[in-house]
C-alpha cells in the first residue's frame, strides 16, 4: 500500500514538473523571425473582436500578425496604438513619436472584452511612415 502511494505521488511530482516547464519554456518563440500571419488595422481588428470574440481568438489568437495604427502613448517597453492595442515590445525604438503612423509585427495574446484592448507580445517595428 505505501509503495502504490509513493509511485503516485512520484509520478504525480514528475507530471506537475513537465507541466511547469511547458508552461513557462514551451511557448517561447521568436516572432521577429516569423511570417505575419495576417496584416490589419487597428480598427478592423478591434471591430472584428467586437462582434465575435470567440471567433477572433480561433483566427488571432498566438498568431503573428502584423498591425497598422497610430501611436496614442509610449511607454519604456510598451506601444499603444489607437487606445486600444497594447504592444509590449522586445526594444524600444527611440524614433518613434506620438501620433505617429506605424506598422507593428507580434503575437496576438488576448482580448480584454471589458475594456476594449487587445495585447500583443514580442512586438517588433517593422514599418514607421
Amino acid at each position: 500500500m505505501k509503495r502504490k502511494i509513493i509511485l503516485t505521488v512520484l509520478a504525480i511530482s514528475i507530471l506537475g514538473a513537465f507541466g511547469y516547464y511547458y508552461v513557462c519554456y514551451g511557448g517561447a518563440r521568436n516572432v521577429s523571425t516569423e511570417e505575419a500571419a495576417f496584416t490589419v488595422s487597428s480598427k478592423s481588428i478591434i471591430e472584428e473582436f467586437a462582434s465575435d470574440i470567440e471567433k477572433s481568438n480561433t483566427k488571432y489568437l498566438e498568431k503573428a500578425i502584423a498591425i497598422k495604427g497610430n501611436v496614442t502613448k509610449i511607454t519604456q517597453k510598451q506601444i499603444i496604438i489607437d487606445n486600444t492595442i497594447i504592444c509590449d515590445l522586445k526594444e524600444l525604438n527611440p524614433s518613434i513619436k506620438e501620433g505617429q503612423l506605424i506598422t507593428l509585427k507580434g503575437r496576438v495574446v488576448g482580448y480584454d472584452d471589458l475594456m476594449g484592448e487587445l495585447k500583443l507580445d514580442q512586438c517588433l517595428v517593422i514599418n514607421n511612415d
